[in-house]
Formats: C-alpha cells, sequence, structure tokens
C-alpha cells in the first residue's frame, strides 16, 4: 500500500469501530462523503484489500501494442543500433512514421536488454570551498565573443577575479597573448597589490608547451616557463594550472554574466572601438563590483605591495637571451643594435616592454646601445631565378626522339682481339713497316 491508502485503511478503521464518524473520516482523508460509504463498504466485504486500486499490477489500458514494440525493437536493431534513444525516436518518426516517445524507447531498450549508447559519465567533482581571503587566489582567463556585436573588431576581455571575495579587474584587448596577460596583470597589481597565487587553464600563454633547456633542467625544472610563468616567479606568485573549464567555474560564469550585461551597457554607449569599450568598462566594473563582491570569511588582505627597489616594468615584459657578438652588436626581432659599454660577458637580455621600449641588460645592469640601421639583403642567386622558369629542349633533341633510334652501335672486339694475337698487321695499308729516323 501506499502512505496515503494506509491513512484511509486507518480512519475506515476507526469509524467502523464507532470511534469517529463516517463524516469525520472523509473530511480528515479529504474525501467526499460519497466516496467514503464506497471505500467502507469494499474494506467490508475484501477486507485491507479492498483499499487497494482494482487496476494496480495490471496492464494500462493505454499501453501500445505488443506488436507495435517488438517492430519497432526489430528497426532499432536492424538500421540505428548505433543511434541514442532520442535521435532514433525522431529518425523512427521521419522514416517509418512511427510516432515513439524517447523515454518509452529508452524503457523497452533497457527492458530488452539492447545496447544503445549513451552519454559518457560525467566525472565527479568535488565542490571546493572559497578561499578564507582577499587576496590569497585569483582567477584569470580571455573570453572571446562578438562584445561589440558587430560595429566593430573583435575583440578578447581578460578577466580576473578574487576567489574570495568575487572582486572582478577587466580590461579588453584584441587578442590573447602574453602582452595582455601581463599588461592586465599589471592593471590588478597597480591597484590591488601582488596576489599570492593564480588560477588559470593551460593555454600556451601560461603554460610553455616546449621542452625545458639544459640550463632549466640543470635548475631543477622539469617543464619549460612561458614569459607569464617566468613574470609570475620573480613576483613570487605560484601559478595553479586548472586542468578543466568546471574547475575554474567562478570565473566561467564570470564570462557568462559580462556577455548578458556587459555586453548591453556597450550597447547603450555605442561603443564601436577597443578605446570605446574600455572606457565603457572601466565605468561599469565599480558599480558591478558593489553589486556582487561578497564579504570574505577573514578579514586579512594578502596582497603584497611592490617593493620600492623594484621596477615592474623589468619583470612583467619579454625577456629574450641574445648572444653578443665580436663587434659588441645583437640582433633581435631583425633589428641591429650596438651595445656602447664594455660588456663582461657573451649573453645580453633584450627587455621588451609591454610599451614597446627596447632594454638591454646584462647581469641586471642596464646597457647604452645604439640602433643600427638594416644590413643589406643577400642578392637572389642566379640558379633560384632559372629554377623558376625551366627549360624545355627543342624538338630534335635526344630526349624527345627513340632512345633505341639514337643509340649507339656496339662494336665487335674481334678485331682487337687478332692484334694482340698477331694474326692482323698493325698498319693494313702498307705492306711494310716504315722505316724509323734512327739510324744504327
Amino acid at each position: 500500500m501506499k502512505p496515503r491508502e494506509i491513512k484511509r485503511l486507518h480512519l475506515i478503521r476507526q469509524a467502523l469501530d464507532k470511534k469517529i464518524s463516517q463524516k469525520q473520516a472523509a473530511e480528515v482523508a479529504g474525501l467526499s462523503p460519497r466516496q467514503m460509504r464506497r471505500l467502507r463498504k469494499r474494506v467490508e466485504t475484501e477486507g485491507d484489500r479492498g483499499i487497494v486500486h482494482r487496476r494496480r499490477g495490471q496492464p494500462s489500458n493505454r499501453r501500445i501494442a505488443d506488436k507495435t514494440k517488438q517492430k519497432v525493437l526489430a528497426l532499432f536493431e536492424k538500421h540505428y543500433s548505433d543511434y541514442g534513444p532520442t535521435l532514433a525516436s525522431e529518425k523512427l518518426h521521419e522514416r517509418h512514421r512511427m510516432e515513439i516517445h524517447p523515454e518509452t524507447l529508452r524503457l523497452w531498450l533497457r527492458q530488452a536488454r539492447l545496447p544503445y549508447k549513451q552519454r559518457k559519465a560525467r566525472p565527479h567533482r568535488q565542490w571546493r570551498p572559497r578561499r578564507s581571503c582577499f587576496g590569497e587566489m585569483v582567477q584569470l582567463d580571455g573570453s572571446h565573443h562578438d562584445w561589440l556585436e558587430g560595429r566593430g573588431p573583435k575583440l578578447v576581455l581578460m578577466g580576473y577575479i578574487d576567489d574570495a571575495t568575487s572582486t572582478v579587474e577587466a580590461r579588453f584587448y584584441d587578442h590573447e597573448g602574453t602582452v595582455p596577460a601581463l599588461d592586465s596583470f599589471r592593471s590588478w597589481v597597480q591597484r590591488y597589490g601582488i596576489p599570492c597565487s593564480v588560477y588559470l587553464d593551460k593555454h600556451t600563454t601560461y603554460r610553455s608547451p616546449q621542452r625545458p633547456t639544459v640550463e632549466e633542467q640543470l635548475q631543477g625544472q622539469e617543464q619549460s616557463q612561458s614569459q607569464f610563468q617566468r613574470a609570475m616567479t620573480e613576483l613570487g606568485v605560484e601559478v595553479i594550472h586548472a586542468h578543466s573549464p568546471a574547475a575554474k567555474g567562478r570565473i566561467e560564469r564570470l564570462f557568462q554574466t559580462l556577455q548578458d550585461r556587459l555586453v548591453k551597457e556597450l550597447r547603450l554607449a555605442g561603443a564601436s572601438t577597443l578605446a570605446e569599450a574600455n572606457q565603457v568598462l572601466q565605468r561599469y566594473l565599480p558599480f558591478y563590483n558593489q553589486r556582487f563582491r561578497v564579504l570574505a570569511v577573514e578579514p586579512t588582505d594578502l596582497h603584497r605591495r611592490v617593493p620600492a627597489e623594484l621596477d615592474l616594468d623589468t619583470v612583467l615584459c619579454l625577456k629574450t637571451q641574445r648572444r653578443l657578438n665580436a663587434d659588441s652588436t645583437i640582433q633581435h626581432e631583425s633589428q641591429v643594435y650596438l651595445v656602447q659599454d664594455r660588456v663582461k660577458g657573451q649573453t645580453v637580455t633584450v627587455h621588451q616592454r609591454l610599451d614597446g621600449s627596447i632594454q638591454l641588460r646584462c647581469h641586471n645592469r642596464p646597457l647604452s646601445y645604439r640602433l643600427l640601421p638594416q644590413r643589406p639583403r643577400q642578392a637572389e642567386p642566379m640558379k633560384s631565378v632559372l629554377a623558376k622558369t625551366p627549360h624545355r629542349p627543342a624538338t630534335e633533341h635526344p630526349w624527345r626522339g627513340s632512345f633505341k633510334r639514337l643509340r649507339p652501335k656496339r662494336h665487335s672486339r674481334a678485331p682487337i682481339r687478332a692484334l694482340a694475337r698477331g694474326a692482323l698487321s698493325p698498319f693494313p695499308n702498307s705492306v711494310e713497316p716504315p722505316e724509323s729516323s734512327c739510324k744504327p
């Protein structure tokens, strides 16, 4: 019995024992007096079984015929064995004019123990609580979206969100790369300070796919560092890579919200360029943080201030090692730089800053340099020019004729052998050999 039926049976028993009236039992059970009288008569006649519906345990009157069921299973096994129930039901309706609900088909397949295509089981993901302090961990990522809705170029939003308080910092760029990542991180540092750790994905900007060099292996590094990883290491920021987008769900949900709300703000402001979009974003973020920011569990701010002796531009930049030539010059991106200082070493580090300026350093000491004019390019060799116009032989060239016809005849070696035996004279036109000019 169901709990509702057990309750009704108890009330009917109370009414039969004259402990309550039949009307009171009907009111408590939520039935009409007529329905209560019918149930009471059935209990008096059939016992406790009378409270149960008589159709229970019997097939439904609205069930699909067994003949149709067997036909559907035969069609599925013959034509749609690698289909899922939803797609198979669509094809049955489209091609065979048989309208079967996907869940009904799924139930039939389970009963018949027929295998069908199923979704892969989602891996178990444990819920992770927020970090307790502001600045303990910051999640960052880039969002590729049509933010301007066709009014301007495609932009990428580099977003940062604090894991403890949901404080947001963001900026638009024309692409997602090392320079946008470093520049956006600098905006966060200038506003709040240096966080303890950053949580990001495995994009090549944040994780280098190259193998470690010999120098990196000697330093104990198991993997080569990207420019962003190198900058975080110099600042003492721990880099944590997420294994899936769901792991950094806070930044992913932020992008879903901004792709709805921020797009409308940009539309109302009529922004159509990168500069206008950043202006609207800087006006919008304070209102967003005021509404959606939450309080951290602990009031402590773990952001570190930038040390006074640290030049942030020398860390958040692109560093490249270049070998110093014998004439005190180095080459970097098709440019030649003349180092004017005396250098004790063979390697110079090129700092390409975010504003586009170049600085040369050796042993953490800046070097004075001068940009030289580009060296003349080597002329293209004649061979490559001739190779562009292949030569075609003339019509009477031997390559165009028959090989057998132009093949030279093979001479017999019989006269040579006879001459060797002395059977043939080496002077066939004279009877006697000519007299020698040398007299005895």
